[in-house]
């Protein structure tokens, strides 16, 4: 099932981030801030619509995924284009991002509200929603806020099983390295 085909919609599929003249379009910022291809940016933009449909038209607090968070934290500097054109004549609606204050409550609550997200994507555009975006709430909340943003250009990362294969080679070579003299 395609997205829906009411005025709500057609608004948002219409509506581009940015000056349509930059050198460095809203897709390509985007994926260069988070290291993705730049289809896999332009898929996340329109994931990032779905969502906006969704905040406006579900009914219930919406929670984006990680990804989806990244480009609304993005459409949100491009504050011009967010408060006096896309949140009033795209969605006519605010639509405001609010942080969690922490703690076990709130985690159980973005969760709850993240699961009725997916339900709701499900509802609305007659499919689930990518995995590759939005992953399951058990990730979402369980794994994912474990990871950080890092710039790799000064750092080489290993995964942690290579890291400790690492470890115990060095350990064995300094063990013999010690027998031998």
């Amino acid at each position: 099932m395609s997205p829906p085909c009411d005025d709500l919609w057609q608004r948002i599929a219409a509506h581009r981030i940015g000056p349509a003249d930059a050198s460095l379009t809203f897709a390509a910022r985007l994926a260069r801030e988070n290291r993705w291809s730049l289809t896999e940016g332009e898929r996340v933009i329109e994931e990032y619509r779905r969502f906006c449909y969704l905040a406006v038209t579900a009914g219930h607090e919406v929670t984006p995924s990680d990804a989806v968070d990244q480009a609304w934290h993005l459409h949100l500097t491009y504050s011009r284009d967010y408060w006096e054109v896309f949140c009033p004549l795209v969605l006519r609606s605010d639509l405001h991002h609010g942080p969690t204050s922490g703690g076990p409550i709130e985690a159980g609550r973005y969760y709850r509200q993240y699961a009725a997200t997916l339900a709701a994507y499900e509802a609305a555009f007659g499919h689930a929603p990518p995995a590759a975006i939005w992953p399951a709430a058990s990730r979402r909340f369980k794994v994912d806020p474990r990871g950080v943003r890092v710039n790799l250009s000064g750092v080489i990362v290993v995964s942690r099983r290579v890291a400790l294969a690492l470890g115990l080679l060095a350990a064995m070579v300094g063990w013999l390295a010690g027998r031998m003299m």
